[in-house]
């Protein structure tokens, strides 16, 4: 075969397996505007979280008061549901698949979101099983996800991947976990989470709420210090 023919032969071969084709390289790190949009979410959870607490526990907004623990882990919950994963899931640092997923759980969490306060503030009637379905709903949707992209798993994961995936089974354990705050708070004010006078968060100060708060400032520290390590890697911080 003369040399002149090895480009067409070549071309060929791709067509006919496109699997071997070469993929473009993806980038080592999240992009400098990612970066910059993480930091500034950080900032705006940390003064909301400020905000919050004091409207509720000052000025006694609807719902009750709310405890420092509960407080931490409302706008925990808040940044890396509907925050942060959105934000990195528009990343082309990640594999298509992970982002993929990351995108379709932010999407949930926004849909829960719209309507959890809808039911809170207007029509009054919303109750913690609604939430525990739909978080039940939102760990399925993960695994579903990740099982459809099992050929992530098929070979080496880069850096991002890796990080990536480390934030998916983060968030997979703050799931279960507000899952079982949910749990015992419902049980604490016996369904007593509608109404004008509804009960919607765990303040410091009544005997019913100290198990629920003495967990969650347990539960506070392995997930702050997680997140922290992922956000250094993502940032550039640490490797």
């Amino acid at each position: 075969m003369s040399p002149r023919h090895l480009p067409r032969l070549r071309t060929w071969y791709l067509l006919r397996y496109p699997a071997l084709s070469p993929r473009p390289r993806r980038p080592e790190m999240l992009s400098p505007l990612t970066r910059v949009l993480i930091v500034a979410l950080i900032g705006l959870s940390a003064l909301l979280g400020i905000y919050f607490s004091r409207r509720q526990n000052v000025q006694k907004a609807r719902g009750g008061r709310i405890s420092p623990p509960k407080v931490a882990w409302l706008f925990y919950a808040v940044f890396l549901w509907f925050l942060l994963c959105p934000v990195v899931a528009m990343d082309p640092a990640l594999h298509p698949g992970l982002r993929l997923v990351l995108g379709s759980f932010g999407a949930c969490m926004w849909v829960r979101g719209i309507a959890e306060l809808y039911m809170l503030y207007v029509s009054f009637n919303w109750k913690p099983p609604y939430g525990i379905g739909h978080d039940v709903l939102c760990i399925l949707l993960i695994l579903s996800g990740l099982s459809w992209h099992h050929e992530l798993f098929s070979g080496p994961l880069s850096r991002m991947d890796m990080w990536a995936l480390s934030l998916i089974a983060l968030v997979l354990v703050s799931l279960f976990i507000e899952v079982m705050y949910a749990t015992l708070f419902f049980q604490a004010v016996e369904g007593h989470t509608t109404g004008e006078d509804g009960v919607w968060f765990a303040d410091e100060e009544q005997a019913r709420f100290q198990r629920i708060n003495r967990i969650t400032f347990a539960c506070n520290i392995p997930l702050y210090a997680g997140l922290a390590g992922l956000l250094a890697v993502a940032l550039g911080f640490a490797v």
